[in-house]
């Protein structure tokens, strides 16, 4: 359906990739990877039309429909929800305020030849089942029926980014041309997601760095590296496979060559001199010339250099928690929550979205005041906290990096910060990059430069691989991996929770189940999989049944009353 030929992008004398040639396939889903940097958010505007290309062409059917995500959701504050979802299908949408237009003013004038074509347009386009479609939309990505006839303004930052996406969906296009959909997801919405592509018939190409979205949904991922683009059938896992298969393979050719060359200069220079040899050194030279070695590319992908460690060992308890209660209004999210954390462990905090994980670690940090119980960090605990949200901890001001990081380790010199920023990939004139111009992902490597500079620890990280792109992911695991302090976390990243916890903490409505062990284990033993979405999803759909049943035994009985009563 969108086909490349020959694509190139250059800004000034760097080249993201030349010589692209790939075709985009109707019932495909293409995963788009590589570094931060690399040119994938470029390649997906260029197939968008946001950006024109260097060089080569771009093909796209005429009346193909494209599915964009936008970001700007200001334009519609003051429209219902719903609305802003329906308004996705421009075309019907259109059709069917201008029909009430025309049915406002019937009293006055009534153009019955508009409004007959304006009702073909709603029938051709089924826009009576319109509001039904968007309303499940919204359903799957976590915005209950009660809010579709509210305005947008009445939603938070990430909701109204779920309605943008709700938009695009409802749309029904051709092609879904998405960058980071997952974003502000929790692990049902994603669920739902992966689902709606598996079934979603026109062509999807997507960008993500969660690991287990690629692998659930790619049917063939799209690597954005070496200045160029290249198609591996399969998901993630596969790609990674085929990959290295590929790498290793041209490493071994190329060493096989250079032992070739190796063996005929070591004749030459042992025979040259003997006329008896002279013909045979001088076949060897002439075959040197003839071996050719292709040098391989330097990759774009760039792993931070992760390095945390403590300066000194707490005492052998690290916090204690007891009697922890919180409420938000009417909405109890922690209840008599008891916990005491030992040093060196690294306890993964589990459970439902909206138990009050993130709360419980708020409360450690001093962050939320609790409605009742006690937090008391042990002997010489020194923790560094990574909120999830890091705009909030790392501020949005016009101040330079160097000069933030700077402030936490006054002793040190100005090339000590330096180095520290070059570890988490901010160089040369990166570092003096303003804190207001951080993405989500610098301002996470940046939080990340602050623990290591400080040196806690106890380590508290709430949904530490947010914003964070693969290749920083598995850094921060071998990282925390190296750590010889304690870590206390909150993550729905099932790999990361899998590579890392030595204990799991699942908060329940009835308390605190602990389990000393890694996620597996807990697993194994009868824990409940709060982080494989099919298992939540399944969880989610027994509790509506649940309600429903209760919900209509109760009416039923309330009726056998009422008739009870009519009959004495």
């Amino acid at each position: 359906m969108i086909s490349i030929s020959n694509l190139a992008k250059h800004y000034g004398d760097r080249t993201l990739f030349e010589d692209v040639s790939m075709q985009f396939n109707r019932g495909e889903r293409y995963g788009i990877v590589g570094a931060n940097g690399c040119g994938k958010s470029t390649l997906l505007k260029i197939l968008t039309g946001e950006e024109s290309p260097s060089d080569g062409d771009l093909s796209i059917p005429k009346r193909a429909v494209l599915g964009v995500l936008e970001q700007d959701h200001f334009q519609y504050e003051d429209e219902r929800i719903v609305d802003v979802v329906m308004m996705g299908n421009a075309v019907l949408w259109k059709a069917m305020v201008e029909k009430e237009e025309i049915l406002a003013n019937a009293e006055h004038h009534f153009d019955g030849d508009r409004y007959a074509e304006l009702e073909d347009v709603i029938v051709q386009h089924d826009g009576y089942g319109l509001e039904a479609r968007a309303g499940e939309i919204l359903e799957g990505l976590g915005i209950p029926t009660s809010v579709h006839t509210q305005p947008l303004s009445s939603l938070s930052g990430g909701f109204k980014l779920r309605v943008l996406l709700a938009q695009v969906l409802a749309a029904e296009p051709d092609a879904l041309l998405l960058d980071e959909p997952t974003n502000h997801l929790d692990i049902l919405s994603i669920r739902w997601l992966e689902q709606f592509l598996e079934s979603y018939a026109g062509v999807a190409i997507l960008i993500s760095h969660d690991h287990r979205f690629l692998d659930n949904v790619a049917t063939t991922i799209v690597d954005v590296d070496y200045q160029t683009v290249k198609a591996y059938p399969g998901n993630y896992a596969r790609f990674v496979q085929s990959k290295k298969s590929e790498r290793d393979r041209r490493e071994a050719e190329i060493e096989k060559r250079e032992a070739e060359i190796a063996d005929h200069k070591a004749f030459v220079e042992r025979f040259r001199a003997k006329a008896s040899k002279a013909r045979q050194a001088q076949s060897k030279l002439k075959a040197i010339d003839r071996i050719e070695i292709e040098s391989l590319p330097e990759s774009s992908r760039r792993y931070p250099s992760f390095a945390f460690s403590q300066k000194r060992p707490s005492g052998k308890q690290v916090i204690e928690v007891a009697g922890l209660s919180k409420s938000y209004g009417d909405n109890l999210v922690l209840d008599g929550i008891d916990l005491v954390v030992q040093r060196g462990e690294r306890v993964a905090v589990i459970g439902p979205n909206g138990i009050g994980k993130s709360t419980l670690l708020k409360i450690m940090m001093g962050e939320v005041e609790p409605d009742a119980g006690k937090v008391e960090w042990g002997y010489e605990a020194h923790p560094g906290y990574v909120a999830q949200d890091h705009k909030e901890q790392i501020g949005s001001a016009r101040q330079r990096l160097d000069d933030w990081l700077a402030e936490f380790i006054p002793h040190q010199s100005i090339g000590y910060v330096k180095g520290a920023l070059a570890a988490v990939l901010f160089s040369g004139e990166e570092s003096k990059k303003k804190l207001e111009a951080l993405s989500g992902g610098e301002a996470a490597r940046m939080l990340f430069a602050k623990q290591a500079v400080t040196h806690p620890n106890v380590l508290v990280l709430d949904e530490p691989t947010n914003h964070l792109d693969l290749e920083a992911i598995e850094a921060l695991v071998d990282a925390v991996k190296a750590y010889d302090g304690t870590v206390i976390f909150v993550s729905h990243d099932r790999w990361f929770v899998n590579e890392l916890a030595t204990r799991i903490v699942e908060i329940t409505p009835e308390g605190v189940q602990d389990f000393n062990g890694g996620y597996d284990e807990y697993l194994a033993r009868a824990g409940e999989d709060h982080l494989d979405a099919q298992e939540v999803l399944r969880r989610a759909r027994e509790s509506k049944r649940s309600a429903k049943a209760g919900g209509d035994a109760k009416g039923r009985k309330k009726k056998g009353a009422g008739q009870g009563a009519g009959a004495a």
